[in-house]
C-alpha cells in the first residue's frame, strides 16, 4: 500500500508530456501568428517545435494542412472561453472584450485565415466547417435546437467581421472611437443571448 501510494504521489507531481503533434501544433501557432502563412515554412515549423524537419511530415500532409489544425485549436480555445464566460453569467460586455482580446492575440493568423478562405478551396471548407459546429454551440448555448441557423450565421459572420475589425484597430483608421464597433458588437452577442428565453 506504501508503495502504491508514493507511485501516486510521485505520477502527480510528472509534468504532463506534450504529444509530438501538439508540439507542431503550437510552434506552427505560434509561427503563423508571427510570420503568417506566407512567411512561415515546415521547417522553420519543425524545429520551433525541437524537432527535425522531416518530423513534420510524419503528422502533417502540408503546411495548409497543419494551419486548418490551428484554426481549429483557435477555434476551441474561443469556445472553451465563451462557455466559460457564459457559465459564469458574464456580461456582454466581457463577453464581447474577450473575443476581441482573443482576436487581437491572433492577428496576423487571422489575417492569413481571411486570406486562405478565399483564396484556397480547402481552407474555405474548413472554415465553413467551423462556422457550422459554431451555430451548432451557440444552438446549445441557446438552449434552442430548432432557431433559426440563417439568422444566427448572420450575426455570427457580423461578430466575427466587427471583432476583427477592433482588434486591427479599423475604428481608429477612421478617426473615430472604437465606441460604435464594440456597442454594435455587443448588440450582437446580446441578441444572441436573449434568444436564449
Amino acid at each position: 500500500m506504501a508503495g502504491t501510494a508514493k507511485r501516486g504521489a510521485n505520477t502527480a507531481k510528472a509534468p504532463r508530456r506534450v504529444g509530438t503533434r501538439s508540439r507542431l501544433i503550437q510552434a506552427a501557432a505560434a509561427e503563423f501568428n508571427a510570420h503568417g502563412y506566407a512567411g512561415t515554412d515546415t521547417n522553420r515549423i519543425a524545429r520551433r517545435a525541437g524537432f527535425a524537419p522531416q518530423t513534420f511530415y510524419r503528422w502533417f500532409a502540408d503546411k495548409l494542412s497543419i494551419f486548418i489544425a490551428v484554426y481549429r485549436v483557435w477555434e476551441d480555445t474561443e469556445r472553451a472561453f465563451l462557455s466559460e464566460l457564459i457559465e459564469r453569467k458574464a456580461s456582454t460586455q466581457q463577453m464581447r472584450d474577450a473575443a476581441v482580446r482573443h482576436h487581437r492575440n491572433h492577428l496576423v493568423f487571422r489575417r492569413s485565415l481571411r486570406q486562405l478562405a478565399v483564396e484556397n478551396p480547402a481552407m474555405r471548407r474548413a472554415r465553413a466547417e467551423s462556422r457550422k459546429r459554431q451555430i451548432a454551440q451557440i444552438k446549445l448555448w441557446q438552449q434552442k435546437p430548432g432557431a433559426d441557423a440563417g439568422r444566427i450565421a448572420a450575426a455570427l459572420l457580423q461578430m466575427e467581421r466587427l471583432a476583427d475589425a477592433l482588434a486591427e484597430g479599423e475604428f481608429q483608421d477612421l478617426g473615430l472611437t472604437l465606441r460604435a464597433g464594440e456597442r454594435a458588437l455587443g448588440n450582437l452577442i446580446g441578441e444572441l443571448r436573449s434568444r436564449r428565453r
